[in-house]
């Protein structure tokens, strides 16, 4: 039922108030831009307590962070990453490569 109603949304076949009750509830509309935004939060909160986003295996608490982590410097790599997630990244100053860490240290 929620894949029917994301496709609906997504195709603009979903009526405007099933989408305003859907909204009124915190319906997420997009799992994997949420599930990002989730993990972007997470970093930021990290960073907050830590002073850099230099996340790593040793000592971290949340293993799924360790990995989103290293899946923004694949896509990064690769050239997959959206510019508007690079660009939130930046702003917290991520560290895209791990020889650059050295130099900040």
């Amino acid at each position: 039922w929620v894949h029917t109603q994301r496709v609906s949304y997504k195709k603009k076949k979903l009526g405007s108030s099933c989408v305003e009750q859907l909204n009124s509830i915190g319906f997420i509309w997009d799992h994997f831009d949420n599930a990002w935004n989730e993990h972007f939060d997470q970093l930021c909160v990290f960073k907050a307590q830590n002073g850099n986003c230099n996340v790593t295996q040793k000592g971290a608490q949340n293993k799924s962070l360790v990995l989103w982590v290293r899946r923004q410097r694949v896509l990064y790599k690769k050239k997959t990453l959206s510019s508007n997630r690079i660009q939130q990244l930046n702003s917290i100053c991520f560290v895209w490569g791990l020889h650059e860490r050295s130099y900040e240290l």
